[in-house]
């Protein structure tokens, strides 16, 4: 494949900015309702060189991350419960599936009068958001293993566990991986969720009290914060599926397309 210029998606990105505020500035937006990006930027810069932006930053970062681990743990073991006993699936996984169904903003403040207003409410929250995801995409790579492949091991006097690391899991990787990327953005999801509910700090509280005073260029600056959080995340578990599951072709057709892969 040929490699694709990364300033391509800059221009790209220069180029909606610019329009946006054309439209902005031609059709006479109010700044409350939609304001122009030069505005935003405005915003970001005082937010960040004041310091405001980056304590709240890393507290929403300490929840998604301590989130993504919980729930992406209760995940893998959940599915791979699951995926090997019949009986488990039977008794346990409509129960996970009715939970996963209750909406978690609704779910929020109950978590929030559990276990308060500090961290561990947060982190809660965001586990329960993230581990369905990966719960799902574990049963289903487990489950994808070859059964001749199966039948051959066990014939060679294979254990249950030889199996499993050998063959099941390694087969799996690439859908727990896939599972993995999507739980890292439901995981932050999860944790602003929790900060709109009841949070001392915060990008979620940041969002509330920016809401109030009506400083909605300061409202869309941390949004744009909190989208190069979820694309940084995002890439920093892609970048480790690439050196994992490097057999996978996806995988070496997507590194195929970036500068300096194979044409």
């Amino acid at each position: 494949m040929a490699a694709v210029n990364p300033a391509l998606r800059l221009l790209l990105m220069a180029g909606l900015l610019a329009v946006w505020e054309a439209l902005v500035r031609l059709l006479q937006v109010p700044g409350y309702l939609v304001p122009p990006p030069s505005a935003i930027g405005v915003a970001l810069y005082r937010g960040i060189s004041s310091g405001l932006y980056g304590e709240n930053i890393w507290i929403t970062m300490l929840e998604t991350l301590l989130g993504f681990l919980f729930g992406g743990l209760a995940g893998f073991l959940l599915g791979t419960f699951v995926a090997l006993s019949r009986r488990f699936e039977y008794f346990l996984y409509p129960i996970i599936v009715m939970f996963q169904a209750m909406p978690k903003v609704a779910l929020a403040p109950l978590i929030i009068v559990w276990f308060g207003l500090d961290l561990t409410s947060k982190v809660i929250n965001a586990g329960l958001v993230c581990f369905f995801p990966l719960m799902v995409n574990t049963i289903a790579g487990l489950r994808s293993a070859d059964e001749d492949r199966v039948s051959l091991m066990r014939s060679l006097s294979a254990t249950p566990a030889q199996i499993f690391w050998m063959l099941r899991l390694p087969g799996a990787l690439p859908s727990i991986f896939a599972g993995l990327e999507i739980a890292m953005i439901f995981a932050l999801i999860g944790a602003i969720v929790a900060e709109f509910v009841g949070a001392q700090a915060g990008l979620g509280v940041l969002i509330q009290s920016m809401n109030f005073s009506l400083d909605v260029a300061g409202q869309f600056s941390v949004l744009f914060i909190l989208s190069l959080i979820g694309l940084a995340l995002n890439s920093v578990v892609a970048l480790v599926r690439r050196r994992v599951v490097y057999w996978d072709t996806p995988t070496r057709d997507a590194a195929a397309a970036r500068p300096g892969g194979r044409n």
